[in-house]
């Protein structure tokens, strides 16, 4: 995942992240860090693409990156996050003026071998550092209970929440699927899921 911030928003974010880190360690759990840690180890193992294809899909979110870099003041009208999967490309954030959303997405269908851009980016100013804190929160507790729930492959798929919106990107069966988007819809706080999935069955 590449996140494309201005320097005041990026350094909210790391203050955001530090500040619930610490809470997490004050507050006795800091072993779900630690079994984070231990599974984005393992997903790139249990993960059904090949090992070529994550390659090329870090690649490719860095060429979408560097050319939506390229629209002018991008930067200081939005906060925009790129993540590929299988050559799909999700665009999610904000960015305060409709012409740079629709730029964005033109940027990123320009890209070589993208199969298709899927463009969540929402109108309006970029998210304060409280609602950053808030989104980790969720998307530890929602990969909590995807990881004790036996008939979600958490480690085959991605997860991202943004202003309490959860983007569900992998390759899973429709089972699967509805399995997973049941357990982010059910978890308070999350205001809508949406699924950027490739269907196996």
């Amino acid at each position: 995942m590449f996140k494309r911030k201005s320097h005041k928003s990026l350094r909210l974010k790391h203050l955001a992240i530090a500040a619930i880190c610490s809470q997490l360690i004050l507050s006795g759990c800091a072993s779900v860090v630690a079994v984070g840690a231990a599974s984005t180890a393992a997903s790139s193992a249990s993960d059904r693409r090949t090992v070529g294809t994550q390659i090329d899909d870090k690649t490719m979110e860095a060429r979408v990156s560097s050319a939506i870099d390229t629209i002018p003041n991008i930067d200081d009208n939005s906060a925009i996050s790129i993540h590929v999967y299988n050559g799909q490309v999700l665009l999610t954030g904000q960015a305060n003026q409709a012409f740079l959303i629709d730029e964005a997405e033109r940027k990123a269908t320009s890209i070589m071998n993208v199969k298709r851009v899927h463009n969540q980016i929402r109108l309006g100013s970029p998210i304060p550092a409280s609602s950053t804190m808030h989104d980790i929160w969720l998307g530890t507790k929602i990969r909590t209970l995807m990881g004790t729930n036996e008939r979600v492959p958490l480690l085959k798929l991605d997860l991202i929440v943004e202003d309490s919106e959860v983007f569900i990107m992998g390759k899973l069966t429709r089972k699967e699927a509805l399995a997973a988007v049941d357990v982010a819809r059910n978890v308070k706080g999350v205001t809508k899921v949406v699924r950027v999935l490739e269907l196996t069955d």
